[in-house]
């Protein structure tokens, strides 16, 4: 065996804390655990978290509507940043010490957690973790949107909803780096904020707000980028000039729906076959980050690529990160209970 990837530091189990979502259960519910963290088998890595992430795909889960969730209890924990610590068999010891990201869908919320290294995403040392996971998902979604899916240009212009949140907000500055007009939706009281992002804001809970947006653009705008779902995606649809594109990106709409939670993202779904099935020269796309998992060698490889250009946007100033806050893991049930709130501005983060 190559001396390079021989693993000769026979790592051992550690303890860590997790969070656990044990069931359908309010904030309050989520319950820290300890455990013993196996070492990490062949062609995996062990990393020592220093950010994990609040979002809404954990904020979905707890209510048991995330699709394709696992069945309970489970780690919540969408993405993480870490140092590896340790190595199994066939990996390159020469990664231990250096900080890297993932996406894990589950299992971030830990002190400790193992992946497989093919997935581990590398990360400068000299970059805030807490910043990286604030953008981590959030930048890689909005990277994909805006240019593999939405292939947005120079000239153009887009809307935005919900372009304070955490992907939100990153769509409106990748898009502004690259010369494109943006019109963002949110509450009033975030449209400063908006503003110093470069978007145009709209109040989406004024009562003409579609309206509103029409009256900004008559002929139609070149890409919508809409995670609400439910009705109003007839809107963001008809906001679209000839030749544009819809992408949706979630149900945000049913977040508190108690019926099927996979009902909503089905007629989604059907609609948007449909339009895309109707020639009316605009495209309709769902949006979603593990669309590719099936060719993994393809789906990591732009992965890392695509977090690649957005880190180079961060390094180069041209697009901030923002955290809204950084809460230790074992307040999880605060984190979640702020970042429901929705009155915070960019990504709350966990931290050891």
């Amino acid at each position: 065996m190559n001396a390079a990837i021989a693993n000769t530091s026979r790592p051992t189990s550690k303890s860590i804390t997790e969070i656990v979502l044990p069931g359908l259960v309010e904030s309050s519910g989520l319950v820290v655990s300890k455990r013993s963290l196996p070492a990490p088998g062949a062609g995996q890595l062990t990393l020592r978290m220093e950010a994990t992430g609040m979002s809404f795909a954990e904020q979905q889960m707890r209510r048991g509507k995330y699709y394709q969730q696992p069945p309970f209890p489970f780690v919540p924990g969408y993405d993480v940043v870490g140092i590896v610590e340790s190595v199994g068999a066939g990996v390159d010891s020469a990664i231990i010490g250096t900080r890297v990201a993932a996406i894990v869908k589950t299992g971030g919320w830990a002190t400790g957690v193992s992946i497989d290294a093919s997935t581990a995403i590398p990360v400068g040392p000299d970059i805030d973790p807490a910043e990286v996971e604030s953008i981590l998902v959030s930048g890689i979604t909005a990277w994909q949107m805006l240019h593999r899916t939405a292939k947005a240009r120079s000239g153009q212009t887009v809307v935005v909803l919900g372009a304070n949140g955490a992907v939100g907000s990153v769509l409106v500055q990748l898009a502004r780096s690259a010369g494109i007009r943006v019109i963002g939706t949110s509450n009033a009281r975030h449209h400063d904020y908006l503003r110093s992002l470069g978007a145009e804001p709209v109040d989406y809970q004024a009562v003409d707000f579609v309206e509103q947006l029409r009256s900004l653009v008559p002929d139609g705008v070149d890409a919508v980028f809409d995670h609400v779902g439910g009705p109003g995606i007839v809107d963001s649809w008809k906001l679209l000039r000839r030749g544009g594109t819809l992408v949706a990106y979630g149900t945000a709409s049913n977040k508190n729906d108690q019926s099927n939670s996979q009902l909503p993202m089905y007629a989604l779904f059907a609609r948007l076959v449909l339009w895309n099935i109707l020639p009316n020269g605009r495209g309709a796309h769902f949006y979603n980050l593990w669309a590719g998992k099936r060719r993994q060698h393809t789906f990591v490889g732009r992965l890392k690529a695509d977090l690649a250009q957005v880190l180079a946007l961060l390094a180069a100033g041209k697009v901030v990160a923002h955290v809204a806050d950084r809460i230790p893991l074992v307040e999880a049930t605060r984190a979640m209970d702020l970042a429901e709130s929705r009155t915070t501005v960019g990504k709350i983060v966990l931290v050891p």
